[in-house]
């Protein structure tokens, strides 16, 4: 007769061990406790990460380094896309992005206060959003109705930044062309630092500023071109080599181009030059009016898979 499995003390005992064990269910108080304590740390931790940016000033003025935006593009693409690449967990990324954008923007404003100057031309609620996601509330915002006035703001002030539509917005004109100067200010940065499909401030805008010497960033350049002879054909001629933007400028025939042209890689301002010339138009002048760092793309499932 077969024996009873339960008669089987070894049995048994084998059956209990590899039975899985339920760990205790914590009640809500303790996880409010836990929430709590973190809230308190990230607290401390902004307080402290403020005492670090007032030795910063301090040590800026000690060196007459101050003036000017303290905005620094290059450090700040750079976070960005660390912060959205090592995310995880079921917080939205929106709101991790948000909240990053209005640390740094706030404690920039800290350092060196400035305004945010924006052209809602082209759209009020789109730029606005723009505005507010990545420069938050505490930093001044001014509405402009048109590019150009905005502009004209960041060349007068001290240290403001200025967004513009980054494409073409209809009667917009070649707003660029007062970047051309040595003195004017520049394009220094082409928001969203970190692009994705559903993005909550997706419109394409440059940030223009007063040439930023310290934490430039020079991945695409942008380019003012002045050319006679614009037609299709040039346009189509250029379409795969930069991303251009161009308005009438000069008579029927001719156009202000604004050329972003990444640095580095297999197409640079003269292959664009020579596409130009090929297409049977000339080009009467060039200047840099700025750069900016490259159009990062955040895709989730790259996320899921890392």
């Amino acid at each position: 007769m077969p024996k009873n499995p339960a008669s089987n003390p070894a049995s048994a005992g084998s059956s209990a061990a590899s039975a899985p064990v339920s760990a205790p269910v914590p009640d809500l108080s303790t996880l409010r406790t836990e929430i709590d304590r973190i809230d308190a740390h990230m607290h401390a931790l902004l307080i402290e990460r403020s005492e670090i940016i007032d030795r910063l000033v301090a040590v800026k003025r000690s060196r007459a380094a101050e003036g000017g935006s303290a905005f620094r593009p290059a450090r700040e693409a750079s976070m960005m896309r660390m912060i959205v690449d090592r995310h995880r967990g079921i917080l939205p990324l929106d709101t991790v992005e948000g909240i990053w954008r209005v640390i740094i923007s706030t404690f920039t404003y800290v350092q060196a206060p400035y305004a945010v100057h924006a052209d809602l031309a082209s759209g009020d609620a789109a730029m606005r959003d723009s505005a507010r996601f990545h420069f938050g509330f505490t930093v001044p915002f001014i509405a402009h109705m048109g590019a150009s006035g905005v502009v004209a703001a960041v060349a007068g002030s001290k240290g403001d930044l200025g967004l513009v539509p980054a494409f073409a917005a209809p009667g917009a004109g070649a707003w660029w062309t007062a970047l051309e100067g040595e003195h004017a200010p520049k394009i220094i940065a082409r928001l969203p630092f970190v692009e994705r499909a559903d993005h909550p401030a997706g419109l394409p805008v440059f940030c223009i500023a007063h040439p930023v010497t310290d934490g430039a960033v020079t991945e695409v350049e942008t380019w003012s071109l002045h050319v006679a002879g614009w037609t299709a054909h040039a346009a189509r001629a250029l379409a795969p080599l930069a991303e251009v933007i161009a308005v009438p400028d000069r008579g029927l025939d001719g156009a202000a181009l604004l050329a972003s042209i990444p640095v580095g890689g297999a197409v640079g301002l003269d292959t664009v030059l020579a596409a130009l010339r090929a297409a049977g138009a000339s080009v009467r002048a060039v200047a840099l009016v700025g750069s900016h760092a490259s159009r990062y793309t955040h895709c989730p499932q790259d996320a899921a898979q890392g």
